[in-house]
């Protein structure tokens, strides 16, 4: 059985490393080359780069095993995060693309921002360093548990004597870094590109199957699933619960490995086209991942299976009901998302340990091949940090994506949008909401109030972040407007 899934996801492997030997040979032979691919992605490939490095393990397992657990109420989620992208590809998108390059040619997120506001420029550009090595860290080991769960679920006596958790985090962890180091941006970009077509077929032809492949009536009927409200969406729904799910939307704004996309697409022009691209794969990918939850939940009630873990469920499926070389192709899907997200992460870290750390305070004059070489290393390190905090077995994927995500959706979400649409925004208002973003989300996740707040349930941290980030930066610019220092656009 597991031969076939095991010569599948060997070639899946193999072809992420050929990619990154191809991009190594294209666009590493400076910064500009390896962290942002020359800035001459085709609109496809950055709309599914975008789209691919978004979702992550959390596609294919975090938001099927919430609607697994608590039925249809738990898409608005996914809603809330269809909108969110919009938006962002609207707002964001065409403006970040000009601008970076308008304000110095800045090849990441804390140099653009250290570019815009000059007076403020290397505090600026080193908390938000340390924010985006931290949050990254954190959210990388997210996709590390993921991979560790596949190979725990799937293959239990892969390698005898072994943890199949611990071989799955090393085996994810090892190929991700091989063709992220070797090949950079071009490389994660190509990859993305290749694992969201895999994505998406794997989505749209899991619930099929389950419903209506072999076996018939074996899917079940998704109103025979015993749970009160189970395809409602507003079953056990309060007004905390509803903005708690929906404004997951609001942290597109801040996600540094998602609008780094839009850096690098080839022109402003091509934005519009990988925004249609791209928004149509994500309205396919989550309508996927909503049926493998619901499907999945119904075939195991019809034919009394226990699932332990509900974020196995498309493990669990794919296992059962396929032949080995198409469960080989689904493990590889989930991986795919795994990856994507992985590779996105490890090197906008590495850019900013590099360009913000590195090329700033040690090494100014550090030649481009130099500079490239200590990408690589700062790519290693951070994955040797994420692999310790991924050691637990029983982290949850979307609990720490959920952190992660609302921690860089507060930190840079109003930064981002203020920063490209209000010209009276200063150096220290940037500062204020950077800082005060961030501290909010760790405060609250620290007290517990994502869980419980006053007494009643909890409020998802990015809704306080943002908040108190968007009133930081207006206020404290509004004080400091008429002293502040500006670099012409």
């Amino acid at each position: 059985m597991q031969t076939g899934t095991l010569i599948s996801l060997a070639l899946y492997f193999a072809a992420m490393i050929a990619i990154g030997l191809y991009a190594w040979r294209k666009s590493t032979e400076d910064s500009e080359g390896y962290l942002l691919g020359g800035r001459n992605l085709p609109p496809a490939v950055a709309a599914l780069s975008a789209g691919a490095s978004d979702m992550s393990g959390w596609l294919l397992l975090g938001l099927p095993g919430a609607l697994f657990a608590t039925g249809l109420v738990s898409a608005w989620i996914g809603i809330g995060l269809f909108v969110g992208a919009f938006l962002n590809w609207i707002i964001v998108a065409p403006r970040l693309r000009e601008q970076t390059v308008s304000y110095g040619n800045a090849l990441t997120i804390p140099e653009f921002l250290a570019n815009r506001f000059p007076d403020k420029a290397i505090a600026l550009r080193v908390v938000s360093a340390i924010v985006i090595v931290a949050f990254f860290t954190v959210y990388t080991a997210a996709g590390l548990v993921g991979g560790g769960k596949l190979f725990q679920t799937a293959f239990a006596d892969l390698i005898p004597g072994a943890d199949p958790y611990f071989a799955g985090l090393w085996i994810t962890a090892g190929v991700v870094l091989a063709y992220t180091m070797v090949g950079g941006f071009l490389a994660v970009s190509l990859t993305d590109f290749v694992q969201g077509c895999i994505m998406v077929v794997a989505l749209v032809l899991m619930p099929l199957v389950v419903m209506f492949g072999e076996g018939g009536s074996a899917g079940g009927s998704l109103t025979e699933v015993p749970v009160p409200g189970f395809l409602s969406f507003t079953e056990g729904l309060t007004v905390i619960g509803f903005f708690s799910a929906v404004t997951w939307g609001l942290g597109y704004f801040g996600q540094p490995h998602i609008i780094v996309r839009f850096m690098a697409v080839k022109s402003v022009a091509a934005v519009k086209t990988a925004r249609n691209i791209g928004m149509t794969w994500m309205g396919v990918a989550l309508l996927g991942a909503v049926g493998v939850g619901i499907a999945g939940r119904a075939y195991v009630e019809r034919n009394g299976l226990v699932v332990e873990d509900p974020e196995t469920i498309f493990i669990v499926l794919s296992d059962l009901l396929f032949h080995p070389l198409i469960t080989g192709f689904l493990f590889a899907a989930l991986l795919a998302a795994i990856m994507s997200t992985i590779s996105s992460q490890l090197l906008v870290s590495s850019s900013s340990l590099t360009e913000d750390f590195y090329r700033l305070f040690l090494r100014k004059n550090a030649s481009e091949p130099e500079a490239v070489n200590v990408g690589r290393v700062c790519v290693a390190l951070v994955a040797l940090a994420a692999i310790v905090i991924a050691f637990d077995p029983d982290s949850e994927v979307l609990g720490l994506v959920s952190n992660a995500w609302a921690g860089f959706g507060a930190a840079f979400g109003p930064l981002i949008i203020l920063s490209l649409t209000w010209n009276r925004m200063t150096g220290s208002g940037a500062l204020a909401g950077l800082v005060t973003g961030a501290a909010v989300v760790m405060a609250w996740i620290a007290l517990g109030w994502n869980g419980a707040f006053l007494g009643g349930e909890g409020i998802y941290e990015i809704i306080p972040g943002f908040i108190a980030a968007w009133a930081a930066i207006v206020i404290v610019s509004k004080m400091t407007y008429a002293s502040r220092e500006t670099v012409p656009a």
